[in-house]
This record gives C-alpha cells, sequence and structure tokens, in this order.
C-alpha cells in the first residue's frame, strides 16, 4: 500500500523545456548548435560591457593591424578593433534577426491559419502577394526595395520580414488544412467550439514545433541577406559595424591585410553552423513521432 508521503515524493516530469534540453544536449549537432548560438547571444546581449574597445574609435598608429595581444583579432583601415567590432556587429544583425524574424512569423502564421481554416478570399491574396515575392531572386528583390526607400537597417528589416512572410504563410496554411481535418478538431467543432477558439486551442500549439525548426533554419538565411546588403553597400550606414560591413572592408584591403577578410568571415561561419545544427536537432527533439502525439 503507497501512502500520501510516498505519493509526494515521487519524482514529478520534468519541465517540457528542460526535457527539450536535455535532448538537445544529448546530440552532437545539439550540442554544437547550443553552443555556438549561446556564444552569438551573449555577445549582443553583453555587447557593450565585454568589448576591449570602443568600437567606432579611430588609431591610426595601429591601421591594418595584425593580431596580436593588444588586439586579438587585429584592426581594420581605420584603427578600430576588429574583434570589438564584430561583437557590437552581433548586436546589430542579432536584432535584425529578432524583429524580421518576429514580424514574419507573427504575420505569415496567423494569415496562413485563417487562410488554412477556410477564409479563401485571404488564401488568395496571401497567395498572390507570395508569388510575387518569391518569384524574384532574394537579393534581386533586397536591392529593388532598397533602391526604392533607401538603405539602413529600417530597410534591411523590412526587406527580411517581407521575404519570410510568404515562406511561413504556406507553410502554416498548408499544415492548416491538414490538422483541421484531424479528429480532436472535429470533435471540438462538433461540440459547439467556435472558429477562433479551434485556430488558437488546437491548430496553432501544434504548428508550434515545426515553425521553431523553420525559424532556426532561417536565421543563417537572415544573416545573409543583411551581410549581401551591407557588403553592396545598400545596408547599415557607417560607422555602424555590421558583419556585412566588415566584410565589405575585408574585402577592400585583402591585399594590404588578408586577416580582416578572415576574421570578418567567421563570425558569419558560427553563426550559419550554430543555427543549422540546432535546426536539426530541433527538427529530431520535436518531432511528435520522438515525444507524443499532437495536443489537443
Amino acid at each position: 500500500m503507497i501512502s500520501a508521503r510516498d505519493d509526494e515524493m515521487e519524482p514529478r516530469p520534468a519541465p517540457a523545456i528542460l526535457k527539450l534540453l536535455r535532448n538537445l544536449w544529448g546530440s552532437a549537432a545539439g550540442r554544437v548548435g547550443l553552443s555556438c548560438v549561446l556564444l552569438i547571444v551573449a555577445c549582443a546581449l553583453l555587447d557593450s560591457r565585454i568589448v576591449p574597445y570602443d568600437p567606432n574609435a579611430i588609431d591610426v598608429s595601429v591601421r591594418l593591424a595584425a593580431p596580436s595581444l593588444k588586439h586579438w583579432l587585429g584592426a581594420d583601415q581605420l584603427g578600430r578593433d576588429l574583434l570589438s567590432r564584430i561583437i557590437d556587429g552581433s548586436r546589430v544583425v542579432m536584432g535584425i534577426v529578432v524583429v524580421g524574424v518576429g514580424v514574419a512569423l507573427a504575420i505569415g502564421m496567423a494569415a496562413g491559419v485563417i487562410a488554412g481554416y477556410g477564409f479563401r478570399t485571404l488564401g488568395a491574396v496571401f497567395a498572390l502577394f507570395c508569388d510575387v515575392i518569391r518569384s524574384l531572386p532574394m537579393m534581386l528583390f533586397a536591392l529593388a526595395v532598397a533602391s526604392l526607400i533607401g538603405t539602413g537597417l529600417g530597410t534591411v528589416t523590412l526587406i527580411v520580414i517581407l521575404f519570410l512572410i510568404p515562406v511561413y504563410f504556406r507553410v502554416s496554411r498548408n499544415q492548416t488544412v491538414v490538422l483541421k481535418q484531424s479528429e480532436y478538431v472535429t470533435a471540438a467543432r462538433a461540440m459547439g467550439a467556435s472558429s477562433l477558439r479551434v485556430m488558437l486551442k488546437h491548430i496553432l500549439p501544434n504548428l508550434v514545433g515545426q515553425m521553431v525548426v523553420l525559424v532556426a533554419m532561417d536565421v543563417p538565411t537572415v544573416i545573409g541577406i543583411e551581410a549581401g546588403l551591407s557588403f553592396l553597400g545598400e545596408g547599415a550606414r557607417p560607422p555602424l559595424a555590421t558583419w556585412g560591413s566588415l566584410l565589405r572592408d575585408g574585402f577592400a584591403f585583402i591585399r594590404e591585410a588578408p586577416h580582416i577578410a578572415l576574421v570578418a568571415g567567421l563570425p558569419i561561419l558560427i553563426a550559419t553552423i550554430g543555427f543549422t545544427f540546432l535546426g536539426e536537432a530541433l527538427r529530431d527533439s520535436l518531432d511528435p513521432r520522438v515525444i507524443r502525439g499532437p495536443r489537443h
């Protein structure tokens, strides 16, 4: 016979987030992805607290200096510390990622669920918008928008939003079409649940896992958009440091100081590897066949 005291001593199930973190850390891809992503996020959050020098401070005495004990990653053509500019650039790039992906996800996912649930007019309008955006090459579309409204971080963020909305719209709409035919949605509708309640309580929760994986996989694309526009001079305005502007400076002085281009490409490489591996690990960890069935 089990007493109440013994029953209280039984271990409680771990929270879902802790279980997910354990699953991620249990795979090699998850460990690499989490380590890289946490490094980038820490640099973005701690920015001004950990930079060894002012990112915009000019010191011509160390112009194009190679890596040394004083400047671990060297200095650029104006004598600015490259490590400080990379750390400061992580704040700018991650800001674009958070705002751009967040807004695109909210708009695309909401429109996709509504269109997939049965609102055909909205679905037709968004489908037309998606076809127009996706018919253009990414960088050509980005340059066209930048030439129309000007350069700057706001322009880069807007381009990210416009480019990613079709991706999230199509995925969420297609999955909603499948989910609305499921038994638990049919039962909820038979019990008198409103369309809004069905979408919020039964469809959206079952989309979260797939959308999280998709977001992680899209972060390198966002970084590539920023880097490409800044490299072409259509992104952030000087003296603001971004990874793309550092890469542009490195290419301009690649003969005199090749270390600048190598150093500038390092954070882009780390971010691409980190978010790609994290997305792969998340896909495996959030697979309902591995964890559990749909939530309803």
